[in-house]
């Protein structure tokens, strides 16, 4: 079945956009072990709205966030009204749309909040919420995954399922994907970003490049 990994809803359209290049994480509750790692190398974006809020995109991509529930089909035809800004997200959607797909160009290991703030050219979330997502879990570093995204031809529907709620990365689509579509920049653009990316976490350890 295709892999996909989960991202908020806004993040997915970021990523969908060239508007965001790295994702940051380190691991659910519900992860083995409780700690995240890079399973997959290519794999889907699945929107969800887990604790996704206002508070924690920067303001410049607050007006996304309304946009960023189109990726949900709802039971009663629209999103619940609390849909913006819920400290625990939102009810889940009756299925989620399929947009983009994405590979693991690089990745790093950072443990320093100033690596964490300069990248944030390249992340649509808050320098707050970012070093947030640092700050837990102390004792371990942060993983710090450069996407190269790709649009697929046309949007495809997926039936939200029980085994894909949760504070989880990764998940089993139960439909058939195509890996087709093209980049959402181009090699030049995407090389210049990728060389900066690096520099700023050249003090960390490379996991993947």
């Amino acid at each position: 079945m295709p892999i996909a990994f989960k991202e908020w809803s806004v993040t997915v359209r970021a990523l969908a956009e060239g508007e965001q290049l790295i994702t940051l994480r380190k691991g659910g509750i519900r992860e083995d072990n409780k700690h995240f790692e890079i399973e997959h190398d290519r794999f889907f974006l699945y929107p969800t709205f887990d604790h996704q809020q206002v508070g924690m995109v920067r303001e410049s991509h607050r007006p996304e966030l309304g946009r960023a529930l189109e990726e949900g089909v709802w039971a009663d035809g629209e999103p619940p009204a609390s849909a913006l800004d819920s400290p625990t997200g939102v009810p889940q959607p009756e299925r989620v749309r399929i947009r983009a797909w994405a590979e693991v160009a690089a990745s790093y290991l950072i443990t320093d909040p100033r690596a964490v703030d300069a990248l944030s050219p390249y992340y649509v979330w808050t320098t707050d919420y970012a070093e947030k997502r640092l700050r837990w879990k102390r004792r371990h570093p942060l993983h710090v995954i450069l996407l190269r995204t790709y649009r697929i031809p046309r949007p495809v529907t997926v039936k939200v399922r029980d085994e894909y709620l949760g504070c989880r990365s990764w998940l089993e689509l139960h439909r058939e994907l195509p890996f087709e579509g093209t980049p959402v920049l181009s090699d030049e653009e995407f090389e210049r970003a990728a060389e900066q990316i690096e520099a700023i976490a050249s003090s960390a350890v490379p996991v993947l490049a």
